[in-house]
């Protein structure tokens, strides 16, 4: 694995679990239990790395 493709996974976690992050509280906020919040937050995280990954694997 190379340099790039290692900072770019990086990347791609970093944001996936950002955004991951944002959706859950954003969904506890607004009144969904704690549980399913979570559950919504890394459906989020697992989809937007798939993404990112996905846009990465494309333009290369």
């Amino acid at each position: 694995m190379t340099t790039l493709q290692l900072i770019s996974l990086l990347l791609a976690v970093s944001t996936s679990v950002h955004i991951g992050c944002v959706s859950a509280f954003v969904a506890w906020r607004g009144g969904v239990r704690p549980t399913t919040a979570f559950l919504i937050g890394g459906g989020s995280c697992g989809t937007a790395c798939g993404l990112y990954l996905a846009a990465v694997s494309a333009y290369q």
